[in-house]
């Protein structure tokens, strides 16, 4: 496992008590001390169980929501990058009745590529796939989340012209 730090070892605790992600039922594990991996699980519980005696999709969903543009906020840094999450689409392959796991990461290269894109057009979008996968491996939904991110200098001009 990836060193953590003083930082996002408090991120994670205050974030697994903020009410609105404890109540999808997710619980973050793990984050890295340089922001480019996080590991979530999530159990069926009270909060996560569906009419069905299934994992809820809106949990799967909202579990693993903010992680892809908090991740780039802290990688590209917060004074100078705007990062926003632009779009999302989930896509449910088997219902869940145990727990899930799902690991987001961002590779040096993405993060190379992504620096490269806003120094050239002033800004970038991207996808990223998240798996929600049960211990043995078996693949339950797919998300496709599509982030955003600009230069403040290149987002604020935009803002204003628009």
């Amino acid at each position: 496992m990836l060193p953590t730090s003083r930082n996002t070892n408090i991120f994670k605790w205050g974030m697994n008590l903020y009410p609105m992600f404890f109540g999808t039922g997710g619980k973050i594990m793990h984050i890295s001390k340089d922001w480019k991996k996080v590991t979530i699980k999530l159990r069926k519980n009270i909060w996560s169980n569906n009419y069905v005696g299934t994992i809820f999709g809106g949990s799967m969903f909202s579990a693993a929501d903010p992680f892809y543009m908090l991740m780039c906020m802290h990688i590209l840094g917060r004074k100078d990058f705007v990062v926003w999450d632009k779009s999302a689409s989930i896509k449910f392959i088997a219902p869940a009745k145990n727990t899930l796991y799902t690991s987001l990461q961002l590779t040096n290269d993405e993060i190379n590529e992504i620096r490269n894109s806003i120094n050239e057009n002033g800004f970038t979008t991207f996808d990223k796939t998240i798996e929600w996968k049960d211990a043995s491996g078996k693949v339950h939904a797919v998300i496709t989340r599509t982030i955003y991110a600009a230069s403040k200098e290149y987002y604020n001009n935009h803002k204003k012209t628009s």
